[in-house]
């Protein structure tokens, strides 16, 4: 146990002086800042009764200039850009070694190797878990700032459930990710992945596939292309796919010879 808390006390400190950090909320901050401008500038073309291109677009998406609209275009931010900066984050706590040639000094700490990984999988969730409630607190502060109509706080609940079920979906799927960021020894591989995921993911959905493709589905469940209910398979997919990541990972960390 004590071993366990020394990695993990590692990965925290490397977490602690990096730029990455901060680089990370910054990039979470866009989505719920882009709403409230989205929503203000719905409020005053709605208040002058003037038609905009802007509202036409509201219109088409089924989006209102309350805290229902709000939120959901926070929740579906969250089912497709935390995929990309989830992945982007994941990459970087697997990767970061190889690519800064530090990987025989972390092997060398009297510390098993699946406890490292370990470390890594709780830092990372909990990273990630971090940056998802900052930007929903983010969204709330500007939901009020606007000064928003329309809370219900039954449905406002709904909406958080929802929210949290999509970022929980989102962090599982960093799982996979973590092995091609070993793969492919640094960050290049596996952001290649994330790339490809997301364009297979627009793809599979178009098909109509999406339910039955990991990264498409917190997409589909957050509402991104309709009111879709989808099975419950969708989401034993999703926990069997993270499953599987880790176990990979923890394999080839186990299991291969790491020098360059």
């Amino acid at each position: 146990m004590r071993s366990q808390i020394a990695a993990l006390k590692a990965e925290f400190l490397k977490c602690r002086h990096t730029k990455i950090s901060l680089i990370s909320f910054i990039a979470f901050s866009i989505v719920p800042i882009m709403s409230g401008i989205f929503l203000y500038v719905m409020q005053e073309a709605s208040l002058r009764q003037q038609e905009s291109i802007l509202n036409s677009k509201a219109e088409a998406m089924i989006i209102s200039a309350d805290w229902n609209g709000l939120f959901m275009i926070i929740t579906q931010g969250m089912g497709v850009g935390g995929i990309v900066i989830y992945g982007f984050l994941v990459s970087w706590i697997f990767g970061r070694e190889y690519s800064e040639n530090t990987i025989k000094d972390l092997l060398s700490l009297p510390v098993s190797k699946t406890k490292i990984i370990n470390a890594k999988f709780i830092v990372y969730a909990l990273w990630a878990f971090v940056l998802g409630i900052s930007n929903l607190i983010l969204g709330i502060i500007i939901g009020l700032l606007l000064g928003l109509t329309g809370f219900n706080n039954y449905e406002f609940l709904s909406i958080i459930e929802k929210y949290i079920f999509t970022m929980g979906m989102t962090i599982l799927l960093g799982t996979p990710i973590a092995f091609f960021s070993m793969l492919g020894k640094g960050y290049l591989a596996s952001l290649g992945v994330v790339v490809l995921v997301v364009v297979f993911s627009q793809i599979m959905g178009t098909l109509g596939f999406g339910e039955y493709f990991p990264w498409a589905i917190p997409a589909l469940y957050c509402g991104m292309a309709g009111d879709i209910q989808l099975k419950t398979m969708s989401f034993v997919i999703i926990i069997l796919l993270s499953i599987i990541g880790y176990c990979i990972t923890v394999l080839y960390w186990e299991n291969t010879d790491h020098s360059r």
